[in-house]
Protein backbone atom coordinates (compact mmCIF):
# COMPACT_ATOMS: atom_id res chain seq x y z
CA UNK A 1 0.00 0.00 0.00
CA UNK A 2 1.10 3.60 -1.07
CA UNK A 3 2.29 5.97 1.64
CA UNK A 4 0.41 9.13 1.91
CA UNK A 5 3.10 12.00 1.71
CA UNK A 6 2.58 15.21 1.48
CA UNK A 7 5.01 17.42 -0.74
CA UNK A 8 4.57 21.49 1.28
CA UNK A 9 4.42 24.88 -0.64
CA UNK A 10 8.20 26.21 0.42
CA UNK A 11 11.07 25.78 -2.61
CA UNK A 12 14.73 27.32 -2.21
CA UNK A 13 16.29 28.37 -5.16
CA UNK A 14 19.96 29.14 -5.53
CA UNK A 15 20.40 33.20 -4.93
CA UNK A 16 23.75 34.68 -7.24
CA UNK A 17 23.33 37.77 -5.12
CA UNK A 18 24.56 36.27 -2.03
CA UNK A 19 28.09 36.53 -2.40
CA UNK A 20 31.55 36.49 -0.07
CA UNK A 21 34.90 37.69 -1.01
CA UNK A 22 38.38 35.50 -1.49
CA UNK A 23 42.09 36.02 -2.05
CA UNK A 24 42.63 36.30 -5.62
CA UNK A 25 46.06 35.54 -6.94
CA UNK A 26 46.68 37.23 -10.38
CA UNK A 27 48.83 34.23 -11.55
CA UNK A 28 52.47 33.64 -10.62
CA UNK A 29 54.48 35.37 -7.88
CA UNK A 30 56.25 37.30 -10.59
CA UNK A 31 52.70 38.46 -11.59
CA UNK A 32 51.51 39.76 -8.40
CA UNK A 33 54.99 41.80 -7.99
CA UNK A 34 54.24 43.47 -11.22
CA UNK A 35 50.82 44.04 -10.29
CA UNK A 36 51.71 46.08 -6.84
CA UNK A 37 54.51 47.59 -8.79
CA UNK A 38 51.91 49.07 -10.69
CA UNK A 39 49.55 49.97 -8.16
CA UNK A 40 52.21 51.72 -5.95
CA UNK A 41 53.51 53.78 -9.07
CA UNK A 42 50.17 54.73 -10.02
CA UNK A 43 49.42 58.68 -9.01
CA UNK A 44 47.95 59.25 -5.70
CA UNK A 45 45.19 61.13 -6.98
CA UNK A 46 44.21 58.28 -9.52
CA UNK A 47 45.03 55.47 -6.54
CA UNK A 48 42.12 57.68 -4.57
CA UNK A 49 39.92 57.95 -6.90
CA UNK A 50 39.77 54.20 -7.84
CA UNK A 51 39.65 53.50 -3.98
CA UNK A 52 36.46 56.05 -3.41
CA UNK A 53 35.10 54.58 -6.86
CA UNK A 54 35.40 50.50 -5.03
CA UNK A 55 34.28 51.46 -1.60
CA UNK A 56 31.15 52.68 -3.45
CA UNK A 57 30.18 49.91 -5.21
CA UNK A 58 31.28 47.00 -2.55
CA UNK A 59 30.99 48.58 1.03
CA UNK A 60 27.23 48.00 0.66
CA UNK A 61 27.72 44.29 -0.30
CA UNK A 62 30.30 43.14 2.73
CA UNK A 63 30.57 43.89 6.63
CA UNK A 64 33.34 45.03 6.12
CA UNK A 65 35.02 45.75 3.41
CA UNK A 66 38.18 47.28 4.76
CA UNK A 67 39.23 44.62 6.85
CA UNK A 68 38.94 42.16 3.93
CA UNK A 69 41.40 44.17 2.20
CA UNK A 70 43.88 44.78 4.90
CA UNK A 71 43.96 40.42 5.42
CA UNK A 72 44.26 40.17 1.59
CA UNK A 73 47.31 42.49 1.80
CA UNK A 74 48.40 40.91 4.43
CA UNK A 75 48.81 37.61 2.35
CA UNK A 76 51.11 39.43 -0.15
CA UNK A 77 53.39 41.16 2.85
CA UNK A 78 56.21 39.34 0.90
CA UNK A 79 55.74 40.09 -2.61
CA UNK A 80 55.62 43.57 -1.84
CA UNK A 81 59.62 42.95 0.58
CA UNK A 82 60.55 41.37 -2.76
CA UNK A 83 60.19 44.79 -3.97
CA UNK A 84 62.93 46.00 -1.85
CA UNK A 85 59.80 47.72 0.11
CA UNK A 86 59.50 47.30 3.75
CA UNK A 87 54.96 46.53 3.73
CA UNK A 88 55.57 48.18 7.37
CA UNK A 89 56.12 51.89 6.18
CA UNK A 90 52.83 52.05 3.50
CA UNK A 91 50.37 54.09 4.14
CA UNK A 92 46.74 52.92 5.24
CA UNK A 93 45.12 54.11 2.11
CA UNK A 94 47.91 52.10 0.05
CA UNK A 95 47.94 48.99 1.84
CA UNK A 96 43.99 48.85 1.10
CA UNK A 97 43.91 49.22 -2.32
CA UNK A 98 46.76 46.94 -2.75
CA UNK A 99 44.29 44.15 -0.58
CA UNK A 100 41.62 45.10 -3.12
CA UNK A 101 43.75 44.17 -6.09
CA UNK A 102 44.01 40.83 -4.23
CA UNK A 103 40.35 40.27 -3.98
CA UNK A 104 37.27 39.10 -5.74
CA UNK A 105 33.18 38.34 -4.99
CA UNK A 106 32.59 34.76 -4.86
CA UNK A 107 28.32 33.66 -5.47
CA UNK A 108 28.57 30.86 -3.10
CA UNK A 109 24.44 29.89 -4.05
CA UNK A 110 25.06 30.57 -7.87
CA UNK A 111 24.78 27.01 -8.98
CA UNK A 112 22.85 25.32 -6.50
CA UNK A 113 20.95 24.83 -3.28
CA UNK A 114 20.02 22.16 -1.77
CA UNK A 115 20.53 18.35 0.02
CA UNK A 116 19.12 19.70 3.34
CA UNK A 117 19.33 18.62 7.24
CA UNK A 118 16.91 20.37 9.66
CA UNK A 119 17.65 20.16 13.32
CA UNK A 120 15.77 21.73 16.56
CA UNK A 121 17.03 25.54 16.88
CA UNK A 122 19.51 25.55 20.04
CA UNK A 123 17.10 28.98 21.18
CA UNK A 124 13.33 27.82 21.84
CA UNK A 125 12.41 31.33 23.25
CA UNK A 126 9.93 33.74 22.54
CA UNK A 127 7.69 31.08 20.51
CA UNK A 128 3.94 30.71 20.76
CA UNK A 129 2.71 27.62 22.32
CA UNK A 130 2.97 24.56 19.93
CA UNK A 131 5.93 26.22 18.00
CA UNK A 132 9.55 24.82 17.51
CA UNK A 133 12.07 27.26 15.87
CA UNK A 134 14.40 25.23 13.45
CA UNK A 135 17.58 25.46 11.76
CA UNK A 136 18.10 23.83 8.08
CA UNK A 137 21.78 23.48 6.65
CA UNK A 138 22.03 23.34 3.04
CA UNK A 139 24.78 22.89 0.69
CA UNK A 140 24.94 25.70 -1.52
CA UNK A 141 27.21 25.40 -5.11
CA UNK A 142 29.09 28.01 -7.19
CA UNK A 143 31.42 28.66 -9.53
CA UNK A 144 34.01 25.37 -10.43
CA UNK A 145 31.12 23.54 -8.31
CA UNK A 146 32.90 24.34 -4.92
CA UNK A 147 30.23 24.00 -2.21
CA UNK A 148 29.90 25.58 1.23
CA UNK A 149 27.65 25.46 4.26
CA UNK A 150 24.52 28.21 4.79
CA UNK A 151 21.55 28.14 7.22
CA UNK A 152 18.23 29.43 6.89
CA UNK A 153 15.63 30.18 10.51
CA UNK A 154 12.86 28.67 10.48
CA UNK A 155 9.77 27.85 12.65
CA UNK A 156 7.20 25.01 12.72
CA UNK A 157 3.56 24.90 14.07
CA UNK A 158 1.42 22.98 15.59
CA UNK A 159 0.14 21.99 12.72
CA UNK A 160 3.73 21.23 11.31
CA UNK A 161 3.08 24.45 8.90
CA UNK A 162 6.96 25.84 8.23
CA UNK A 163 7.52 29.39 8.00
CA UNK A 164 11.48 30.97 7.11
CA UNK A 165 12.72 33.60 8.21
CA UNK A 166 13.85 35.87 4.78
CA UNK A 167 17.66 35.45 4.25
CA UNK A 168 19.33 38.45 5.18
CA UNK A 169 21.02 40.69 2.14
CA UNK A 170 24.74 39.97 3.71
CA UNK A 171 27.03 36.81 3.78
CA UNK A 172 29.50 36.64 6.30
CA UNK A 173 32.88 34.52 6.87
CA UNK A 174 33.51 33.64 10.38
CA UNK A 175 37.29 34.57 11.78
CA UNK A 176 39.27 31.50 12.13
CA UNK A 177 41.00 30.11 15.19
CA UNK A 178 44.56 28.92 14.22
CA UNK A 179 46.05 27.66 17.91
CA UNK A 180 44.74 23.81 17.25
CA UNK A 181 46.29 21.47 19.56
CA UNK A 182 46.94 18.26 17.85
CA UNK A 183 48.04 14.96 19.52
CA UNK A 184 50.75 13.27 17.58
CA UNK A 185 50.05 9.69 17.44
CA UNK A 186 46.16 10.11 16.38
CA UNK A 187 48.09 12.66 13.56
CA UNK A 188 50.55 9.70 12.73
CA UNK A 189 47.49 6.92 12.31
CA UNK A 190 45.82 9.16 10.05
CA UNK A 191 49.04 9.42 7.80
CA UNK A 192 48.74 6.06 7.48
CA UNK A 193 45.01 5.43 6.72
CA UNK A 194 45.76 7.94 3.91
CA UNK A 195 48.53 5.68 2.45
CA UNK A 196 51.32 8.14 3.50
CA UNK A 197 54.07 6.05 4.38
CA UNK A 198 57.17 7.78 3.46
CA UNK A 199 60.46 7.80 5.61
CA UNK A 200 60.33 11.55 5.54
CA UNK A 201 56.99 11.85 8.19
CA UNK A 202 59.53 11.15 10.85
CA UNK A 203 62.25 13.56 9.93
CA UNK A 204 59.07 16.07 10.62
CA UNK A 205 57.44 14.50 13.75
CA UNK A 206 60.30 13.68 15.31
CA UNK A 207 60.91 17.44 15.90
CA UNK A 208 57.43 17.48 17.76
CA UNK A 209 56.48 16.75 21.07
CA UNK A 210 53.21 14.19 21.96
CA UNK A 211 51.00 17.19 21.09
CA UNK A 212 51.70 20.11 18.91
CA UNK A 213 50.49 23.48 17.53
CA UNK A 214 50.22 24.39 13.82
CA UNK A 215 53.09 27.12 14.30
CA UNK A 216 55.44 23.96 15.28
CA UNK A 217 54.32 21.84 12.70
CA UNK A 218 54.99 24.56 10.11
CA UNK A 219 58.44 25.17 11.79
CA UNK A 220 59.43 21.69 11.31
CA UNK A 221 58.38 21.01 7.63
CA UNK A 222 60.16 24.19 6.63
CA UNK A 223 62.95 22.50 8.42
CA UNK A 224 63.04 19.69 6.51
CA UNK A 225 61.93 21.49 2.98
CA UNK A 226 65.62 23.15 3.47
CA UNK A 227 67.28 20.00 3.43
CA UNK A 228 69.46 19.98 0.01
CA UNK A 229 68.73 17.21 -2.45
CA UNK A 230 65.12 16.76 -1.24
CA UNK A 231 63.18 14.34 -4.08
CA UNK A 232 60.23 15.69 -5.06
CA UNK A 233 58.10 12.41 -3.30
CA UNK A 234 58.74 13.52 -0.22
CA UNK A 235 58.41 17.17 -1.00
CA UNK A 236 54.96 15.89 -1.89
CA UNK A 237 54.57 14.10 1.57
CA UNK A 238 55.56 16.93 3.78
CA UNK A 239 52.64 18.81 1.92
CA UNK A 240 50.37 16.14 2.46
CA UNK A 241 51.30 16.78 6.06
CA UNK A 242 50.54 20.41 5.94
CA UNK A 243 47.32 19.44 4.39
CA UNK A 244 46.16 17.20 7.16
CA UNK A 245 46.67 19.66 9.27
CA UNK A 246 45.01 22.60 7.83
CA UNK A 247 41.98 19.92 7.95
CA UNK A 248 41.67 20.75 11.67
CA UNK A 249 40.56 23.92 12.45
CA UNK A 250 38.04 26.34 14.80
CA UNK A 251 35.92 29.31 13.52
CA UNK A 252 34.24 32.17 15.00
CA UNK A 253 30.94 34.20 13.69
CA UNK A 254 29.90 37.48 14.98
CA UNK A 255 27.87 37.35 17.71
CA UNK A 256 25.80 40.14 15.70
CA UNK A 257 25.13 37.67 12.27
CA UNK A 258 22.15 36.30 11.55
CA UNK A 259 22.76 32.35 10.83
CA UNK A 260 21.58 33.12 7.45
CA UNK A 261 24.42 34.95 7.00
CA UNK A 262 26.88 32.66 8.57
CA UNK A 263 28.68 30.39 5.70
CA UNK A 264 30.96 27.86 6.40
CA UNK A 265 33.12 27.82 2.87
CA UNK A 266 36.23 25.76 2.34
CA UNK A 267 39.25 26.45 4.54
CA UNK A 268 41.45 23.77 3.98
CA UNK A 269 42.94 22.00 1.60
CA UNK A 270 41.30 19.07 1.84
CA UNK A 271 37.84 20.79 0.93
CA UNK A 272 39.03 22.96 -1.58
CA UNK A 273 36.63 21.71 -3.79
CA UNK A 274 33.67 21.62 -1.62
CA UNK A 275 32.05 20.98 2.14
CA UNK A 276 29.48 18.13 0.80
CA UNK A 277 26.70 16.80 2.07
CA UNK A 278 26.02 17.89 6.08
CA UNK A 279 24.39 15.81 8.31
CA UNK A 280 23.62 17.60 11.35
CA UNK A 281 22.14 15.57 14.33
CA UNK A 282 21.17 17.19 18.05
CA UNK A 283 23.27 14.76 19.93
CA UNK A 284 22.38 14.57 24.16
CA UNK A 285 25.25 13.83 25.75
CA UNK A 286 24.91 11.16 28.95
CA UNK A 287 24.96 13.67 31.80
CA UNK A 288 21.66 15.62 30.07
CA UNK A 289 23.71 17.94 28.26
CA UNK A 290 23.34 19.15 24.14
CA UNK A 291 25.77 19.37 21.62
CA UNK A 292 25.36 19.16 17.29
CA UNK A 293 27.02 17.13 15.36
CA UNK A 294 27.65 17.24 11.43
CA UNK A 295 29.24 14.41 9.36
CA UNK A 296 30.29 15.77 5.68
CA UNK A 297 32.84 15.19 3.42
CA UNK A 298 35.51 17.33 2.31
CA UNK A 299 36.42 17.38 -1.17
CA UNK A 300 40.09 18.54 -2.42
CA UNK A 301 39.02 17.77 -6.41
CA UNK A 302 40.13 14.67 -6.60
CA UNK A 303 39.60 12.26 -3.26
CA UNK A 304 37.82 12.83 -0.52
CA UNK A 305 37.74 13.17 3.39
CA UNK A 306 34.97 12.46 5.94
CA UNK A 307 34.69 15.24 8.64
CA UNK A 308 33.53 15.99 11.61
CA UNK A 309 31.69 19.59 12.62
CA UNK A 310 30.92 20.41 16.38
CA UNK A 311 29.28 22.91 17.64
CA UNK A 312 26.41 24.53 20.82
CA UNK A 313 25.48 27.48 19.53
CA UNK A 314 26.28 27.53 15.61
CA UNK A 315 28.55 30.54 16.08
CA UNK A 316 31.25 28.51 16.73
CA UNK A 317 32.45 25.98 15.17
CA UNK A 318 35.34 22.97 15.50
CA UNK A 319 36.38 20.67 12.53
CA UNK A 320 38.40 18.14 12.58
CA UNK A 321 38.88 14.82 10.19
CA UNK A 322 37.09 11.19 11.28
CA UNK A 323 39.49 8.63 11.94
CA UNK A 324 39.68 4.97 11.71
CA UNK A 325 40.00 2.20 8.85
CA UNK A 326 35.72 2.52 8.29
CA UNK A 327 35.85 6.48 7.95
CA UNK A 328 37.36 6.32 4.79
CA UNK A 329 33.79 7.03 2.29
CA UNK A 330 31.19 9.31 2.12
CA UNK A 331 27.66 9.49 3.82
CA UNK A 332 28.11 8.81 7.51
CA UNK A 333 25.46 10.04 9.91
CA UNK A 334 26.23 10.01 13.72
CA UNK A 335 23.57 8.49 16.27
CA UNK A 336 21.78 11.16 18.61
CA UNK A 337 22.83 9.48 21.65
CA UNK A 338 25.30 6.92 22.70
CA UNK A 339 23.96 3.04 22.59
CA UNK A 340 25.29 0.97 25.79
CA UNK A 341 28.30 3.13 26.11
CA UNK A 342 29.49 3.99 22.77
CA UNK A 343 29.07 5.88 19.77
CA UNK A 344 27.13 4.82 16.78
CA UNK A 345 27.09 5.67 13.21
CA UNK A 346 25.62 4.77 10.07
CA UNK A 347 28.02 4.81 6.87
CA UNK A 348 27.93 2.93 3.25
CA UNK A 349 31.71 2.24 3.85
CA UNK A 350 31.82 0.18 0.82
CA UNK A 351 29.83 2.50 -1.45
CA UNK A 352 26.90 0.34 -1.77
CA UNK A 353 25.85 -1.28 1.34
CA UNK A 354 24.36 0.12 4.60
CA UNK A 355 26.52 -0.61 8.06
CA UNK A 356 26.26 0.72 11.45
CA UNK A 357 29.67 1.52 13.43
CA UNK A 358 30.42 1.58 17.01
CA UNK A 359 33.18 3.53 19.00
CA UNK A 360 34.05 5.14 22.13
CA UNK A 361 35.81 7.81 20.62
CA UNK A 362 33.77 10.05 18.57
CA UNK A 363 36.82 10.61 15.96
CA UNK A 364 37.92 7.19 16.00
CA UNK A 365 36.05 4.59 13.57
CA UNK A 366 36.86 0.51 13.98
CA UNK A 367 34.71 -1.62 14.13
CA UNK A 368 31.47 -1.90 11.27
CA UNK A 369 28.76 -4.44 10.90
CA UNK A 370 26.95 -4.33 7.31
CA UNK A 371 23.34 -4.01 7.58
CA UNK A 372 21.70 -4.03 4.50
CA UNK A 373 22.64 -4.92 0.85
CA UNK A 374 20.28 -3.28 -1.98
CA UNK A 375 17.35 -5.69 -2.67
CA UNK A 376 14.59 -3.75 -4.21
CA UNK A 377 14.89 -2.63 -8.14
CA UNK A 378 15.09 0.91 -7.17
CA UNK A 379 17.94 0.60 -4.96
CA UNK A 380 20.36 -2.37 -6.84
CA UNK A 381 22.87 0.34 -8.01
CA UNK A 382 23.39 1.36 -4.27
CA UNK A 383 21.95 2.50 -1.07
CA UNK A 384 22.98 4.81 1.71
CA UNK A 385 21.27 6.64 4.67
CA UNK A 386 19.62 10.45 4.20
CA UNK A 387 20.44 11.20 7.75
CA UNK A 388 20.59 10.22 11.11
CA UNK A 389 18.21 7.82 12.48
CA UNK A 390 15.59 9.13 14.64
CA UNK A 391 14.69 7.81 18.02
CA UNK A 392 10.79 6.16 18.39
CA UNK A 393 9.08 3.94 20.63
CA UNK A 394 9.06 0.68 17.64
CA UNK A 395 12.59 1.42 16.78
CA UNK A 396 15.21 3.82 15.19
CA UNK A 397 13.91 5.12 12.31
CA UNK A 398 16.30 5.86 9.52
CA UNK A 399 15.47 7.26 6.10
CA UNK A 400 17.93 5.81 3.67
CA UNK A 401 17.92 6.54 -0.42
CA UNK A 402 18.50 4.30 -3.11
CA UNK A 403 19.73 4.33 -6.47
CA UNK A 404 18.14 2.61 -9.31
CA UNK A 405 17.79 2.57 -13.24
CA UNK A 406 19.31 5.60 -15.14
CA UNK A 407 20.72 6.95 -11.46
CA UNK A 408 17.52 7.78 -10.33
CA UNK A 409 17.20 8.62 -6.79
CA UNK A 410 15.05 7.45 -4.09
CA UNK A 411 13.78 8.02 -0.56
CA UNK A 412 13.31 5.12 1.12
CA UNK A 413 13.15 4.37 5.38
CA UNK A 414 14.05 1.48 7.29
CA UNK A 415 13.70 0.41 11.17
CA UNK A 416 16.21 -0.27 13.43
CA UNK A 417 16.55 -2.49 17.27
CA UNK A 418 16.67 0.49 19.51
CA UNK A 419 19.14 -1.49 21.77
CA UNK A 420 21.02 -3.45 18.96
CA UNK A 421 20.18 -0.78 15.82
CA UNK A 422 22.21 -3.88 13.26
CA UNK A 423 18.98 -5.33 13.80
CA UNK A 424 16.35 -5.12 10.72
CA UNK A 425 13.12 -4.91 11.94
CA UNK A 426 11.30 -3.78 8.88
CA UNK A 427 12.19 -1.88 5.76
CA UNK A 428 10.08 -0.22 2.74
CA UNK A 429 9.35 -2.23 -0.18
CA UNK A 430 8.74 0.90 -2.81
CA UNK A 431 9.96 4.23 -2.37
CA UNK A 432 8.48 6.73 -0.05
CA UNK A 433 9.89 9.70 -2.29
CA UNK A 434 10.85 9.74 -5.57
CA UNK A 435 11.25 12.78 -8.12
CA UNK A 436 7.61 14.15 -9.81
CA UNK A 437 7.95 16.14 -13.30
CA UNK A 438 8.44 19.18 -11.63
CA UNK A 439 11.59 18.07 -9.46
CA UNK A 440 13.07 15.63 -12.04
CA UNK A 441 14.98 18.77 -13.89
CA UNK A 442 17.89 20.05 -12.39
CA UNK A 443 21.79 19.98 -12.26
CA UNK A 444 21.90 16.73 -11.82
CA UNK A 445 18.03 14.97 -13.31
CA UNK A 446 16.21 12.43 -10.96
CA UNK A 447 17.29 12.94 -8.16
CA UNK A 448 15.91 13.44 -4.52
CA UNK A 449 18.62 13.57 -1.35
CA UNK A 450 17.93 14.53 2.24
CA UNK A 451 20.86 14.97 4.88
CA UNK A 452 18.62 14.75 7.92
CA UNK A 453 14.82 14.90 8.84
CA UNK A 454 12.81 15.82 11.96
CA UNK A 455 10.16 14.68 13.50
CA UNK A 456 7.65 17.23 15.24
CA UNK A 457 4.14 16.72 16.42
CA UNK A 458 3.37 12.93 14.91
CA UNK A 459 4.47 13.70 11.30
CA UNK A 460 8.31 13.22 9.76
CA UNK A 461 9.30 16.68 8.11
CA UNK A 462 11.24 15.58 5.37
CA UNK A 463 13.76 18.23 3.64
CA UNK A 464 15.11 16.95 0.40
CA UNK A 465 17.26 18.28 -2.60
CA UNK A 466 15.76 18.54 -6.39
CA UNK A 467 17.72 17.18 -8.63
CA UNK A 468 20.77 18.63 -6.89
CA UNK A 469 19.53 22.23 -8.22
CA UNK A 470 16.70 23.52 -5.44
CA UNK A 471 15.23 22.52 -2.02
CA UNK A 472 11.88 21.47 -0.50
CA UNK A 473 10.04 19.97 1.93
CA UNK A 474 7.53 16.90 2.50
CA UNK A 475 5.37 15.27 5.70
CA UNK A 476 4.18 11.92 6.17
CA UNK A 477 2.44 11.02 8.94
CA UNK A 478 4.82 8.83 11.55
CA UNK A 479 2.10 6.09 12.80
CA UNK A 480 1.84 5.11 8.63
CA UNK A 481 4.69 4.65 8.65
CA UNK A 482 6.00 2.96 11.48
CA UNK A 483 2.97 0.48 10.27
CA UNK A 484 3.98 -0.19 6.78
CA UNK A 485 7.56 -0.92 8.70
CA UNK A 486 6.44 -2.59 11.73
CA UNK A 487 6.35 -7.18 10.44
CA UNK A 488 2.67 -7.84 10.02
CA UNK A 489 1.19 -9.40 13.24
Amino acid sequence: MAINIKRKAIRFTPDPKRVITRFFMPGNQERSRSLIYKVLHTSSEDRQKVFNQILRNFSNRHRNITRVFENNFENVKENVRELGIDPDTLDIEKKLIIGSYFTMEFSIEATAFFNPSIVEDPYQGDLLPGQKRIIVSFRATGEGHISSLVFRSGIIDENNKLTFKPAKGLVDVPEIITRYIYEKSAFLNKLKEMKIKKDVINLVMNQLGDHFIYGELQAATENVMRKKNLSITRKKVVQAIKWLAISHYEVMFSLDTAISERVLFPISYSEKNGIEDARFVRFSNEDGSIIYYATYTAYDGYSILPKLIETKDFYHFKVVPLHGEHAQHKGMALFPRKIKGEYAMLSRLDGMNNYVMFSDNINLWLKAKKIQEPVYPWELVQIGNAGSPIETEHGWLVITHGVGPMCTYCLGASLLGLDNPTKIIGRLKEPLLIANEEEREGYVPNVVYSCGSLLNNGELIIPYGMSDYAASFAGVSLDELIHQLLPSS
